[in-house]
């Protein structure tokens, strides 16, 4: 646990963003649990809970309304509409756990960007696919989304790729294991 006193540092802000599918939440969740000071932020989400996920595990599943009001009052760190639905940290969570922790977030580029113009400092680490056929099979796997939302989702995928650049760090996910290592050893470093 780190001293309150304000002369300290704040947790270090991990950043992790990927195509849908390509596995940041589950390497993200992960993570949280086998590193004892990382803790993992629950996005605020305006989309319906899919089979097996739990408010304020998974999401904090809020109505549009709320969540717009929640925008009005600058209440998010960042926030964007990703696949007709709205996502975002609460600022007041966040800077609750940098108290404490460093933090890892499982967002999107657009969220990066703003957390990226917000706090000025982060590690940025990009999840890739191992190829988009690969990335269409877990989408369909996962079961979640209709045949028209897949292809959305991978013709977005294709355009987030794009922006890999932008991080400091790439990975593959193309063994869960590997990738998980590979997350694990950008973080203790």
């Amino acid at each position: 646990m780190r001293n309150e006193n304000p002369e300290m540092r704040m947790g270090i802000l991990f950043v992790v963003s990927a195509p849908s599918g390509a596995g940041k939440t589950t390497l993200c969740r992960e993570m949280s649990r086998l590193i004892h000071n990382l803790k993992y932020t629950i996005s605020y989400t305006t989309r319906t809970p899919r089979p097996g996920e739990v408010n304020r595990k998974d999401y904090t599943f809020v109505t549009l309304k709320e969540f717009k009001d929640m925008i009005e009052k600058g209440e998010f760190a960042e926030w964007a509409e990703v696949h007709g639905h709205l996502y975002g940290t609460p600022i007041k969570e966040l800077e609750n756990l940098r108290k404490e922790y460093d933090v890892i977030l499982d967002i999107d580029i657009q969220g990066a960007n703003q957390i990226k113009r917000r706090y000025r400092e982060g590690v940025y680490i990009f999840i890739l696919p191992p190829s988009m056929e690969i990335l269409e099979d877990r989408l369909k796997k996962r079961m979640a989304n209709s045949e028209i939302e897949i292809k959305d989702r991978l013709m977005k995928a294709r355009e987030e790729i794009s922006e890999y650049k932008e991080y400091e760090y790439i990975i593959v996910n193309n063994d869960f294991a590997e990738a998980l290592s590979e997350l694990k050893s950008i973080i203790l470093s």
